[in-house]
């Protein structure tokens, strides 16, 4: 099942669809050439492909961890993205009156987990008209999210993808159940796992959240197993040097390898 997005291509395979780019977006310098080289990627593999960009960070552990470039110049680039290599972009929104300014620019608008049950948040995403990501947060049950995309759903809208990104394992680590995937997939809406964020370790003494990237693989063929609709992951060629997550990205030169071999494993899936 693919996002109702005119834009995405390859929907005639039975592929999965891929959410991926910077946490953050950085600068234009950046972000092009991140989005070309996974457009690359996945053209020649034949992947829908949605590019992922946060034009501002809301939710960061220290007050100064770094939140953006400001908002209109990071969401114009975004717009840029999108229109100069003809993909769909998404960005996350923390507040009501994010909504509407959001929509203006980008195709999908991303729920972050913390706020998957505020209400007016998701009925404001919802009146955009636009696609609604919407992540299941780290203290939610899979089906428990019907609820979460009923509300979207009562503004006339039925553009809603749910995203797991796994539930908390003490005070700084989290869990992937995968169990979730085919429960949020009975509510009728393409269900994404995001691989990066499920590997973060958050709470960190020094206010930093870690994270295991080595298990970006792992995790991502366990999902691709289970029959998940799409891919979330958060790229960059250096994350070392990124301003946001770097310690749960995937480096960019990694990627091309990984899809390869996620597209053998649901290639050989699909044939039973």
């Amino acid at each position: 099942m693919f996002p109702d997005i005119s834009t995405l291509k390859y929907t005639d395979t039975n592929r999965f669809f891929l959410i991926a780019g910077p946490c953050v977006i950085e600068d234009e310098e950046m972000a092009f050439p991140i989005a070309e080289k996974i457009l690359t990627i996945t053209d020649r593999l034949r992947i829908p492909f949605i590019f992922k960009g946060s034009y501002k960070k809301a939710n960061r552990s220290r007050i100064d961890s770094f939140t953006g470039i400001g908002d209109e110049k990071a969401l114009k680039v975004l717009r840029k993205v999108s229109e100069t290599f003809g993909i769909p972009v998404v960005t996350d929104i923390h507040s009501v009156e994010e909504a509407a300014m959001a929509a203006e620019y980008v195709d999908v608008l991303q729920i972050p987990a913390f706020l998957c049950r505020q209400t007016e948040l998701l009925i404001a995403a919802g009146k955009t008209g636009k696609v609604v990501n919407i992540k299941k947060g780290q203290f939610v049950s899979g089906p428990s999210m019907k609820f979460a995309a009923e509300k979207v759903v009562e503004t006339d809208n039925n553009k809603v993808m749910l995203t797991e990104r796994g539930n908390m394992f003490g005070y700084g680590d989290l869990v992937i159940d995968y169990r979730n995937i085919p429960v949020m997939q009975q509510a009728g809406y393409p269900v994404v796992l995001d691989i990066t964020h499920s590997l973060q370790q958050p709470n960190q003494n020094s206010g930093v959240t870690g994270g295991r990237p080595e298990m970006i693989e792992t995790m991502a063929l366990a999902g691709i197993a289970v029959g998940v609709d799409g891919l979330f992951l958060e790229t960059h060629p250096n994350p070392v040097v990124a301003k946001s997550d770097g310690a749960n990205m995937l480096k960019l030169d990694l990627l091309e390898g990984l899809l390869e071999r996620l597209v053998a494993v649901r290639d050989s899936i699909s044939k039973f």
